[in-house]
């Protein structure tokens, strides 16, 4: 397979919003003529090389030198019928670039969704926290109470009826539960 042999010398595109004159820059009608081909053609050569082209700022479509030169290999090898191994790695490496942008793309997005799912948990723990607080110190009193309940309970028993609505109390230490 042989190098592009074309003269790059006519191709030269002032981009407007990058504002300088790149000699690795080719329009879609220089594309064309290298591949003598259609705009049909060049998708469906994109589709199979992953080859997305680039936009200027005004919205002007262009190709960088190494894409039309993938594109070139990926249509002399589809016309051959038999990709030669140039052509076979330049496909394996454009599969690994999108298989690399899926990657980052999925690990973005599940990033967001983790991050919106997420952001209302530092509130959530702090209320957990305060309530845990809350309910240790609702265990403190319910001890307390209790002793003091015993307590009451045990000094309400030392009373004794004796007669005509009349108690006596008797030593405390005697009258356990």
């Amino acid at each position: 397979m042989g190098v592009l042999s074309y003269n790059y010398e006519r191709p030269r595109v002032r981009l407007v919003g990058i504002g300088e004159v790149n000699e690795n820059v080719l329009s879609p009608q220089d594309v064309r003529k290298i591949l003598d081909t259609d705009n049909l053609e060049i998708v469906k050569l994109c589709k199979k090389a992953d080859i997305e082209p680039k936009k200027t700022d005004d919205g002007k479509t262009y190709f960088s030198l190494d894409d039309v030169r993938t594109l070139k290999s990926i249509k002399n090898a589809s016309s051959n019928g038999v990709m030669s191994q140039s052509a076979s790695q330049l496909v394996v490496d454009s599969l690994l670039k999108s298989l690399h942008r899926m990657e980052s793309n999925i690990t973005d997005s599940v990033s967001k969704i983790l991050d919106e799912r997420l952001e209302g948990m530092d509130e959530v723990v702090v209320e957990l926290i305060r309530c845990k607080t809350d309910n240790e110190n609702l265990k403190a009193q319910i001890e307390e109470l209790t002793k003091e309940n015993y307590t009451l309970k045990k000094e309400n028993a030392s009373y004794r009826p004796f007669m005509f609505g009349m108690y006596v109390k008797e030593d405390v230490q005697q009258t356990l539960f």
